[in-house]
């Protein structure tokens, strides 16, 4: 194995000479020499490996509001990155450049869990992200940069659709401090035929998150025209949320735009956005949110209980901040479900691609 490849432990093998990955219920099962359909855990030697530990496809400072996150330390800095890959077969990936790509030239940065780290904390940045693709797939790498942060004081969101088998999730999460799952769709059609994979494994995985650790956690669904926006499942999903998850999960409905290998299907109108975010207030989701585009009054955060705005959102920008030093509403003194500093950051719109090696 070269430096960037180390053995996994969530795998077992079968009586016909393969090994099967019981990282996610994908369940790949590999001859030697093959990978798996993330590409980036593979058959070595009779055990599955992850050959893409320490490697990155790039490094940023991004705003938290970014990922998106509204209620975990909003207008803060956050160094994200991804890998390669993915395990998911999504038709209308956005970052298809990266989740699909299976060039290791993609893999262009390199770093430690230790050097990110110190690169976090020499930003200024309360946190680091798991990004751009499913960070499920290089969980070990993952763990590990999320233990090294810890050791600072800087916290760690997973961005992921939640994928992911019992075991490993438990490791995984146990990891985190936040994240921000995709619930792409409320219909076992649609996950399997426009993503290859499962709703169910999707919302079991929301109900663990919940009820069985501490991590803040908010939902994004990229609203497709006519394949997942109909007011019929839009109301199912919200009310599942509620009934679930409870009032307080904030959810983000974000615009679609032509790509990968959806490009017939045209951009969501920002009206479908403010039918969704309507359909799930008036189910009883407290913080819902338009993404994507440029929407004030829909990217702001509201007290459920006098209306008052507590965060003003322009873009990435923060407007106003009408919470206390305990978060809760100056006027009514509601609390504002979420984690948050004293104080709002300052970072504001900002992206700073940073390089690093070693």
């Amino acid at each position: 194995m070269d430096a960037f490849t180390i053995a996994t432990k969530y795998w077992h093998k079968l009586d016909d000479n393969r090994v099967q990955c019981d990282l996610c219920p994908r369940f790949c099962k590999l001859k030697e020499g093959q990978r798996g359909l993330c590409f980036v855990r593979a058959n070595e030697n009779d055990q599955i490996v992850l050959t893409t530990y320490g490697r990155s496809s790039g490094f940023c400072v991004d705003p938290i509001e970014k990922k998106p996150l509204n209620h975990f330390l909003p207008g803060t800095p956050v160094l994200s990155f991804g890998t390669a890959g993915c395990n998911l077969a999504c038709k209308f990936c956005q970052n298809w450049d990266i989740s699909k790509s299976r060039e290791i030239d993609t893999l262009a940065d390199a770093a430690s869990p230790e050097k990110i780290a110190e690169t976090a904390e020499s930003l200024n940045c309360r946190s680091v992200a798991f990004t751009y693709n499913d960070p499920v797939i290089f969980l070990e790498y993952a763990v590990d940069v999320a233990a090294a942060c810890r050791a600072k004081g800087i916290k760690t969101v997973a961005v992921t659709a939640g994928y992911i088998c019992d075991e490993p999730r438990v490791e995984f999460y146990r990891a985190m401090d936040a994240a921000n799952v995709d619930l792409k769709a409320f219909t076992e059609d649609f996950y399997y035929k426009l993503t290859g994979g499962h709703l169910q494994t999707v919302l079991d995985g929301l109900k663990y998150l919940k009820h069985e650790t501490d991590v803040w956690f908010e939902l994004t669904t990229l609203l497709i025209p006519g394949k997942n926006d109909s007011d019929d499942e839009l109301d199912k999903m919200t009310r599942w949320v509620v009934d679930e998850l409870g009032p307080d999960v904030p959810m983000h409905f974000t615009a679609f735009h032509p790509d990968w290998k959806m490009q017939d299907i045209p951009a969501t109108p920002e009206t479908t956005l403010t039918r969704a975010r309507k359909i799930a207030i008036d189910n009883g989701v407290r913080y819902a949110y338009t993404g994507n585009v440029h929407d004030k009054a829909g990217e702001s955060t509201y007290c459920h209980h006098c209306g008052a705005i507590l965060i003003g959102r322009d873009w990435y920008e923060l407007s106003e901040w009408n919470l206390d030093a305990n978060g809760c509403c100056q006027k009514c003194a509601t609390q504002l479900a979420g984690v948050f500093e004293e104080t709002a950051g300052t970072w504001g719109s900002k992206r700073l691609p940073i390089r690093m090696t070693g």
